[in-house]
């Protein structure tokens, strides 16, 4: 499969796998991002801050592509959940992504992104088939030792749970439950929202590259939404984005 891509929006995010690369890490800076190449479970791998919002994170996508000549990319990161039974500290695989504010309406239907025919972007099935076993075992077999009973408490995470199907993105940060409720309905199996994955899922589906996204659920994109965000990213989600990764890694070495 050759080098792996890690990519992740915010910096909290990134803290584990820099550890994991430790010192013999490279870095290099491109677009304006740091670029990271070590290895991590015997994998070559690229590490990388994408940024907030689809440009950033397309900016991102197309950079490891054309400089980095990854095999595979793997985004992961936080989203709100808004699918029924999705709760804060689930785990949301991407079965595919779809751009909640594309409308190009009348010339072309509400989320297709103009020109290409297409408004659901697929993730590679057999990635994401490993990336959902990879988070089970995670969160079964690693969740206890990497995150505290009482911070788990804290946020009001109990029997977390994996779900595999539709996320959505968009410039927008839905803290509203009516908004939210509304995405749902125009969008049928939506599971999650967040800021990113469709739009690095477009440059896969143009490169032909393989990509899986996992998001873990911070929040019910409500009123609630904002409350400890930057905390829960640092103290939990970062946590279950770091023990993914490496399980998702082992798999692909298997």
């Amino acid at each position: 499969m050759g080098r792996i891509a890690v990519v992740a929006a915010m910096r909290e995010e990134l803290h584990g796998f820099l550890d994991d690369m430790g010192r013999t890490a490279s870095k290099e800076t491109r677009a304006g991002r740091e670029f990271f190449l070590g290895e991590i479970a015997g994998h070559e791998v690229v590490a990388v801050l994408s940024g907030i919002g689809k440009v950033a994170a397309a900016i991102t996508a197309t950079t490891l592509l054309d400089r980095y000549g990854v095999g595979a990319v793997l985004f992961t990161g936080v989203a709100g959940g808004v699918g029924d039974g999705v709760r804060v500290g689930d785990i949301v695989i991407a079965d595919a992504l779809v751009q909640h504010d594309m409308d190009a309406r009348p010339l072309f239907p509400r989320f297709e992104v103009p020109l290409t025919g297409t408004s659901r972007f697929a993730a590679d099935a057999q990635l994401a088939a490993l990336a959902r076993t990879a988070a089970e075992q995670a969160l079964a077999l690693d969740l206890a030792a990497e995150v505290d009973a009482a911070t788990l408490a804290e946020f009001g995470v109990s029997a977390p749970r994996v779900h595999a199907g539709l996320i959505a993105s968009g410039d927008q940060f839905i803290a509203d439950a009516g908004k939210a409720a509304q995405l749902c309905a125009d969008l049928p199996g939506l599971l999650a929202v967040e800021m990113e994955g469709a739009a690095v899922a477009q440059v896969c589906a143009d490169h032909g590259m393989p990509l899986a996204v996992m998001r873990t659920v911070s929040d019910r994109a409500d009123a609630h939404a904002a409350f400890d965000f930057g905390r829960f990213v640092e103290r939990v989600a970062s946590r279950y984005s770091h023990v993914f990764v490496r399980r998702l890694l082992d798999a692909l070495s298997a």
